[in-house]
Order: structure tokens, then sequence, then C-alpha cells
């Protein structure tokens, strides 16, 4: 699509029948209101459409399109490849549209498309219920959602999208529609982790699920103590029932209470291990975790509310983000996952991170997205302040999918990446449901309007895998 440079008059007359507000460069907070998860995303949008209303969505595309402007949508402005901002185009701002309603009864919420998962879990926590949301607080609950959704219940309950009951959209052409297993069957299908190919989510309806008790275990060692503590974990893991989850974990020491002093600002080790559960039958989970003398620990029930934001990462770094999904972890695997850590940028909030899948993931639906049966997720998650680490924590993520690559499926969640290209959003959706995503793009999207995200291009007649 074209850029050109909106006229002042034109943003007037938009302002003139938009409920919500309107925000250019000329507007003191300007940088505030653009401003995303991800500091090493510059783009500036000419236009920030802050909406109160799916009328004021259609507005805002309507605009879009009759001036010529690249579209980005926005919720939790979490995507490491800055897939919220639209440089010289228009984003379409969905906070003001964050409202959480919860039916105790029906064990069911309804959750505006503008909404952070913090505010979910607070809403839901009131009634003793949950489902599986991110592992970042201040993520939106469209993006993780409509990118399948992995997070810390996720072997109890399931992804975010097996959670999902209904989806209200607005399409490129302004019609609003909803999705369900009744109405619009292939949209609800492609929107289980298909992305924001297909429209903007204007509200979503979750099932949810009781969650009377919950505790972790968060215990530290010096990072020379890492391929023991992976050896146990792994142990741990290996078999373990649903309501156990968590990951190992290689990061900068946090001057927290529990970490002793010398710890902090140093590489360690550690083992997070959740249980939907009583923290008594925790300890006894992690008793061989518990014999190896962890240095830094954090035994203990706690809202599951206050967990999620337990590991927030902190907003305004330099991101760098990729994975890879394995089947299996043998010995050497697990060699090349804790020497590889070596290569962080320390001290720093990166982390370098392996996760359990199985129990209920392993049990969901064939919705688009990563194969079921994938055992284990390695995740260099990289945020440092400096530009002149750049390369360096480019290079670490790099190497750790190249030292897994003997291992690994070559799907991936694509949640868990930035840009790596047209051929990896191809192997995170798989080929055939690639396929399948691009008939549906090219009926309701045929022009690509939304294509910031992981894009799926509309199907061209006779090859399927081709964009217009």
């Amino acid at each position: 699509m074209t850029r050109n440079l909106v006229q002042p008059a034109s943003i007037d007359a938009l302002r003139t029948e938009f409920g919500g507000r309107v925000v250019t460069p000329l507007e003191n907070d300007y940088e505030d209101v653009r401003a995303v998860f991800n500091a090493m995303v510059t783009a500036r949008p000419q236009v920030i459409a802050q909406c109160d209303s799916t009328a004021d969505i259609r507005a805002a595309l309507a605009f879009a399109r009759d001036n010529g402007l690249e579209v980005a949508v926005r919720s939790g402005g979490h995507s490491v490849a800055g897939a919220s901002l639209a440089d010289g185009g228009l984003v379409i701002d969905l906070r003001r549209l964050n409202g959480v309603t919860v039916d105790p009864e029906l064990g069911t919420a309804r959750v505006g498309g503008g909404a952070i998962w913090a505010e979910l879990d607070r809403a839901t926590q009131a009634h003793g219920l949950a489902t599986t949301g991110g592992r970042v607080s201040t993520t939106g609950v469209a993006g993780l959602t409509l990118g399948g959704g992995s997070g810390w219940l996720e072997r109890k309950f399931g992804l975010t999208c097996d959670n999902l009951i209904s989806v209200d959209l607005v399409t490129a052409d302004g019609r609003e529609v909803t999705a369900n297993e009744q109405e619009n069957q292939e949209l609800f299908w492609a929107l289980h982790g298909g992305g924001g190919n297909f429209g903007i989510a204007t509200a979503f309806t979750f099932r949810l699920h009781p969650l009377p008790e919950f505790s972790i275990a968060l215990l530290l060692w010096p990072a020379d103590q890492g391929r023991g503590v992976a050896g146990a974990y792994h142990s741990l893991l290996t078999g373990a029932p649903d309501e156990v989850g968590g990951g190992l974990f290689f990061i900068t020491g946090p001057p927290e209470e529990f970490v002793p002093e010398h710890l902090h600002g140093t590489l360690c080790s550690a083992a997070l291990v959740t249980y939907t559960g009583p923290v008594a039958r925790l300890r006894e989970l992690i008793a061989p975790l518990l014999a190896m003398a962890p240095e830094g620990r954090l035994v203990t029930d706690m809202p599951y509310a206050d967990f999620q934001c337990l590991l927030d990462a902190p907003p305004g770094h330099r991101n760098h983000w990729s994975a890879e999904h394995l089947t299996a972890l043998p010995d050497e695997a697990l060699d090349r996952f804790c020497e590889r850590a070596e290569d962080m940028v320390v001290p720093s909030p990166s982390q370098h991170i392996l996760l359990p899948l199985g129990g209920a993931v392993a049990r969901g639906a064939a919705w688009p997205g990563f194969d079921r049966g994938n055992k284990w997720v390695v995740h260099p998650l990289g945020l440092w302040a400096d530009p002149a680490d750049d390369d360096r924590a480019r290079a670490w993520a790099r190497n750790l999918r190249a030292d897994m690559h003997q291992w690994a499926t070559g799907d991936v969640y694509l949640n868990f990446i930035g840009d790596e290209g047209e051929d990896r959003v191809v192997a995170g959706y798989g080929v055939e449901n690639y396929q399948r995503l691009a008939t549906l793009k090219a009926e309701l999207d045929p022009d690509n309007v939304f294509n910031r995200w992981h894009n799926v291009r509309p199907a061209r007649k006779g090859n399927p895998l081709a964009g217009v």
C-alpha cells in the first residue's frame, strides 16, 4: 500500500466523526502513545486512532483506505517485531477497549480487544477462576490469543486459544462478524493461532477454570551449577502431572530478598516450578531440586494473578527473541543449552529459557500452529539497554537455535519470535495450514490490509502459497 502524506484537513475530518482520540506527531504526548515494548522499534505513524468503539475502528479503517495508509493494530504493544506500529501509516489503538466481564456461574469471561492479561487475571481471580494467559502481565490478550497462547497454565488448561469460545471481529471492509463453533467456523479455526491476519478482534469470550490454589518454587544457583540443575529439572518434568509447569532459566540474579547478595547482578541458573495446587504438595514434588541446596529460594503459595506479575520483563529495553521446538532433550542438548548461556548479555533482563510442553497442550485440537507433539521449547529472550550489545544479543539467539538444530522439529510458536522471514511463518503454521489460511485470507482480506504480524498472504489462483 502506498504511503501518502495525510493533509491536516483530512485528520480534522476524521476527528469530527471519531468518538475516541486521534493522535498525531503534533501532540505533546505522541511519543508516549507511540512507544511499544521493544525500544528497537522506532516506526513513527502519521496517525494513532485511539478507538472507543467498533464504529471508531470502522472509521479508522476507512480513513486509512481513503488516504492510502498502511494499517497496524495495537493491543498490548508486545510484538517484538513492532507489528503494533506502521511507519508513516495509521495505528488502530484498541487500549481503551479493555473491559472484562466475568460470569462465574457459566465460567466464562468476555474481554475487550485492548485488554492486557493483568486486567483479565485480576478479574477472574476475584471468583477463584483462571485461564491460560501470557507469561508477562502487560501482554495484550488479543495478540497472545490469536497467536495461539502459551503460558504457565498450559499443561493443565491448554493453550489460550484452546479456551476460546467466541471472537468478535471487524474485517478489512468494515463488516462486524462473530466467529465461534456455530458461526463462521472456518474463521474461528483460523483465529486459533492464525494471528491478526483476518481482521481486528474487538472482543473475546473465554472458558475459565477453577483455580482455588496455586503455588510456585523459584530456585537459584550460581551459573556453574546449571548443568546439574538442568538434568534434575528435566527428570522432574519428564512424566510430571499436568498440574506441574514452569521453566529452566539462566538469568541475571535479581536484587530480591530471597536471593543472596553475592548472586545479585551475576549469571545464575534457575528453576521455576509452578503447581496448580497447595504448596505442601509442591515441596514434595521438588524434593530433588531442594536437595541440590539452591542458594536462592522462594517456595510459596500465592495468588495466580500476583505470580503473573512476578517475572514481568521491564519495558523500554532493546529486544530480540527467537525459539525452537524440540522433539527430545538428550544430555548433549542440555550440555549445549547450558554452555550457550555464557554468551548472554549480563547484567540484563535477558532470559535463556527452556520450557516444557506436554500435558493438556499435547491433547489439544489441531489448530493452525505448532505440532502438539513437541516436548520442549528453547527460547532465547533477549532484553538489553546498550545498542553496542545488539550484535552480541542477536548472535546468542542465533547460535542457541543452531545448537539445537539436530533435535528441532522445524516448526515454531510464532509469538516467540520476531521477523525471521516468510519461510519461518510458513513453518510456524505448517504448509497445509498455511494454504488453508491463505485461502481464507483471500476471501476476507484480499488486499492484505492486515499484513504486519507474521503475515499470511492471500492465496492466488493456482498457487495458494503465492501472495498478491
